[in-house]
């Protein structure tokens, strides 16, 4: 005799309702592979600083601020170097969050296109001209720590 949901004996309502049936398996199953594919693309937007950073590569540049983008998820700036022979290289820098820096006292107006730096961090695992920008010298002395938390710190 079949009941309101189709089932015909106690084997089937266990399959579909009971503890750990299919059904259930199924639906949990499901449910994980949403949450998974909901938060994978936030948890590969960001990046860790072994992942992107080599700490047995460091790496100190003098040159003019080309250029600044104070924006999510971590800041940028652009400085032009002049190796011996005079030829240009812009080097790039990724630093922390707008808002930590921010909440560090660093303004967006801390780095401005034209400033004399010297920035010291880590170069990019893959060899360009990309690095960590942990430490922010001006030609006053003035110095600041630009890159995220979990970054490492240039001795």
């Amino acid at each position: 005799m079949l009941d309101a949901a189709g089932i015909t004996n106690r084997k089937d309502a266990a399959l579909q309702f009971g503890s750990g049936g299919i059904f259930m398996r199924l639906r949990m199953m499901a449910m994980t592979l949403g949450l998974l594919a909901g938060t994978a693309p936030f948890l590969l937007a960001h990046h860790s600083f072994v992942a992107e950073y080599d700490a047995n590569q460091p790496v100190k540049v003098t040159g003019v601020v080309t250029r600044v983008e104070w924006q999510n998820p971590h800041i940028w700036f652009f400085v032009d170097v002049k190796d011996a022979q005079g030829k240009v290289t812009n080097w790039g820098f990724s630093g922390g969050p707008p808002g930590v820096l921010q909440r560090r006292g660093i303004s967006r107006n801390a780095l401005k296109t034209g400033d004399t730096v010297v920035v010291e961090g880590f170069r990019a695992r893959d060899g360009s001209n990309n690095a960590s920008g942990g430490k922010v010298t001006f030609p006053d002395g003035r110095s600041v720590f630009t890159a995220s938390n979990e970054d490492r710190a240039p001795q």
